[in-house]
């Protein structure tokens, strides 16, 4: 007995129990359904051709031309600058990304870590020659929470900013708990909605659900096996009285360098990509269909990705 009581008041003893004890990180509020988006294709149309040039370790370009069959064709040109600092595998700072299309607008994004818990992240976008908007947020990442502040399209003169706020917490190491508080002022008025936010995974399958006096979101994501991928979202916006579901499917294909992504939703808008890469040439061809039944539309797109 005084074996056992010695031990649990050693400091190593506590020690170990705190570190088996010691929660994950939650990661940022604006990844909790990412897992389930990711199964969805994004809808195209047209024809494109993306040339992605790395110019050193730290630089790469790629320019993009868009024939479209339903508005204006375009161009873009996109520069992405990525620095040393690697403190994870997924991460690397500081990374800077400018991409300006033919008519001369701009989207540029610049994230860079200021201490070793402390992300910061600038946003601008203009429309042609005129400024659209502009934000800038700052992160912190403890060992078990996050916490986020932005602040958007801030003006002195018209008395209007939008400030959000993020707080996530590991509850246990499969369960995050959290919020979200976004306050507006505009032209003399005000306001604000709060949400509520939780996150349940495990091995094979993720849980999601946004809660709140704007409506709701819940998505589910379930990895059948290696090959097999499925989504689930449901959203409803109680402002507009519309509510929507969708499923997507992601099937990969290693043996034959073919990925393959469909959706189907509530208002019967089926839609699907299929991927092929064609080793050994640095070539990716995608070719989607989307039909909408509701609107009897139907629109198809055909990708050509060099680099």
């Amino acid at each position: 007995m005084g074996n056992v009581v010695a031990m649990a008041a050693s400091p190593a003893y506590w020690m170990a129990h705190k570190k088996r004890a010691a929660l994950p990180s939650p990661g940022s509020f604006d990844e909790l359904h990412r897992s389930c988006k990711e199964v969805f294709p994004q809808q195209m149309e047209g024809v494109k051709l993306i040339i992605n040039k790395p110019l050193s370790s730290h630089l790469q370009v790629s320019h993009s031309i868009h024939m479209s069959t339903l508005g204006q064709s375009s161009y873009h040109f996109n520069a992405k600058y990525v620095g040393d600092n690697q403190p994870s595998p997924t991460e690397t700072f500081p990374m800077l990304t400018g991409d300006v299309d033919n008519a001369g607008s701009l989207n540029a994004q610049m994230v860079c870590l200021l201490a070793d818990r402390i992300r910061s992240k600038a946003v601008f976008q203009t429309h042609r020659s005129k400024f659209l908007t502009w934000q800038i947020d700052g992160e912190y990442r403890g060992d078990d929470c996050t916490v986020t502040l932005t602040l958007g399209n801030p003006d002195i003169l018209n008395e209007s900013a939008i400030l959000v706020t993020h707080f996530l917490q590991s509850i246990t190491p499969r369960l995050v708990l959290g919020g979200e508080l976004v306050y507006h002022q505009r032209m003399g008025e005000e306001g604000a909605i709060f949400t509520m936010a939780g996150k349940y995974s495990a091995p094979n399958w993720v849980a999601t659900l946004n809660i709140g006096y704007g409506g709701a979101h819940a998505s589910y994501y379930h990895k059948a096996n290696e090959q097999i991928q499925i989504g689930v979202e449901f959203e409803a916006n109680t402002r507009l009285q519309e509510t929507s579901f969708a499923f997507g499917y992601h099937l990969d294909i290693p043996k034959a360098n073919v990925v393959f992504k469909g959706s189907v939703d509530s208002c019967w808008c089926v839609g699907g990509i299929l991927e092929k890469k064609l080793p050994p040439l640095p070539v990716t061809l995608a070719l989607g269909a989307f039909m909408n039944h509701w609107k009897n539309k139907f629109h198809c797109g055909f990708n050509i990705m060099v680099g």
